[in-house]
């Protein structure tokens, strides 16, 4: 590919016509090119960085945990065999779920938010909240009416978070709204959830036996079921910390 060609086809996906009509009226040596080229991939850059932000800002993360700030060797087995082949976000593309059981501070949701944040500055849509949170919203979206339209931006996202699972129990308005939403995400979107309790205790947070049944099936269905059951992450890292 010649020079003037990537130049031209940097300046299209810029959407910069005016400078690009221009410079196919000029004639330029090939070191002007080159400045050219190289000017114009800084800003091709620094708009990828403001869009990187601009997604994790609009993902509403509690904190920013990445990746690499996660030391593996501090999750329980499952973690440690299965966070590597996540962060290649192909189950994103797949359209799976991702669903983190176990203990308190075992990095369920250290997890969760770096693989949110390496979604966000992959490109893709991502929200985070928590289960209790969203719950909430949702009561006072119907009470508005506007549950609807929260509903069709809930579908929009192509990674849900939906942090704390079990940690409060709720009424059936609730059970049954979350439900419904989650519903929604079954058709190939992808919802990572972060819970203390185990598949046989969900209904002691839904109280309705049938629902919990249909709602296990569809979120557990081909997704990823990860064991965070061992020692805490956090005092695991509080020991390494006063060694130094």
């Amino acid at each position: 590919m010649s020079q003037r060609t990537e130049l031209d086809k940097l300046l299209l996906g810029l959407r910069l016509p005016g400078i690009r009509r221009k410079l196919k009226e000029e004639t330029m040596t090939g070191e002007m090119h080159t400045l050219l080229y190289e000017l114009f991939m800084v800003e091709v850059e620094e708009r990828e960085r403001r869009s990187e932000h601009r997604r994790i800002k609009t993902a509403q993360f509690p904190y920013q945990k990445t990746l690499e700030d996660l030391t593996v060797a501090y999750l329980p087995p499952d973690g440690q065999k299965h966070i590597r082949e996540l962060s290649t976000l192909s189950f994103i593309k797949e359209g799976r779920n991702v669903i983190f059981s176990g203990s308190p501070g075992t990095g369920k949701t250290h997890c969760a938010i770096g693989l949110g944040i390496e979604a966000c500055m992959a490109g893709y849509k991502v929200w985070f909240t928590s289960v209790p949170s969203l719950i909430n919203q949702l009561k006072e979206f119907r009470s508005e009416r506007t549950l609807r339209s929260f509903e069709l931006k809930f579908q929009k996202y192509d990674l849900v978070i939906l942090d704390e699972l079990g940690y409060i129990s709720f009424d059936k308005e609730g059970a049954e709204l979350l439900f419904s939403h989650l519903s929604l995400r079954s058709n190939g979107l992808s919802t990572i959830i972060t819970t203390n309790l185990s598949f046989d205790r969900w209904n002691e947070v839904f109280h309705d036996p049938v629902l919990t049944a249909a709602l296990t099936d569809r979120l557990t269905h081909r997704a990823y079921l990860l064991n965070m059951v061992g020692d805490s992450y956090r005092l695991k890292e509080t020991l390494e910390l006063t060694k130094m």
